[in-house]
């Protein structure tokens, strides 16, 4: 097994993506499947599928291949998702409220305890249970609860001031949906970026490029 810090990026990235696969697997009746199999279905490797799960132990076993429900398990085990790490979410609009409702009704390895939002007319309104509160009560509610990850749903231009509070205040982590560079301005925390527009900018291009070789 590789030392956890030996990992690369590239590996941990596609674990999200075992897990999802997994879970279909396994609410379709699916007990056994072989790497050769699941390399198949998911547009990979059988050696790719070896090399990632051998990072971790391995979880096979020679002339069966894997147990669905237990390989999910474990790989859910390796992605914290029984773990509940207290985030909270900056921005109520349509974004964070999509966010909310999509990402917190399952298990993902994080609790939101607070939303927060400069607007007073969302003020009051309540989201999967859970007040939205004035982003002026922030850093009172921090210091009480102690969340450790934040999710911002907020304009580029509103981040500066608020990343810099939720630094202070003891965030560790950002979900950042905003085109704020948080790494660049906090290089000590992490952050993963959601870039939306720059998936559809992408997309865009592929579907342009693929209709003119077409005509070509």
């Amino acid at each position: 097994m590789v030392g956890r810090d030996d990992i690369s990026i590239s590996v941990i990235k596609r674990l999200p993506r075992y897990y999802r696969f997994l879970q279909s697997l396994k609410e379709n009746g699916i007990v056994r499947i072989s790497s050769k199999e699941l390399a198949s279905r998911m547009g990979l490797t059988a050696s790719q599928i070896r090399h990632d799960f051998n990072c971790f132990g391995g979880f096979g076993q020679q002339g069966y291949g894997y147990n669905v429900p237990e390989l999910h398990g474990k790989i859910g085990e390796i992605l914290c998702v029984e773990k509940e790490i207290k985030t909270i979410l900056i921005g109520a609009g349509n974004l964070g409220k999509a966010v909310t409702n999509k990402m917190f009704s399952k298990k993902s390895g994080f609790k939101l305890i607070g939303i927060f939002d400069k607007n007073e007319a969302l003020c009051g309104n309540m989201i999967r249970g859970i007040p939205v509160r004035n982003i002026n009560y922030l850093e009172n509610f921090c210091i009480d609860n102690s969340p450790i990850c934040a999710v911002t749903c907020i304009p580029s231009t509103d981040m500066g001031e608020i990343t810099d509070l939720l630094v202070k205040i003891g965030i560790k982590c950002f979900w950042n949906f905003s085109t704020f560079d948080i790494a660049m301005a906090h290089p000590d925390v992490l952050v993963e970026d959601v870039h939306l527009t720059d998936s559809l900018l992408t997309l865009g291009y592929l579907a342009n490029t693929s209709n003119t070789e077409s005509e070509d």
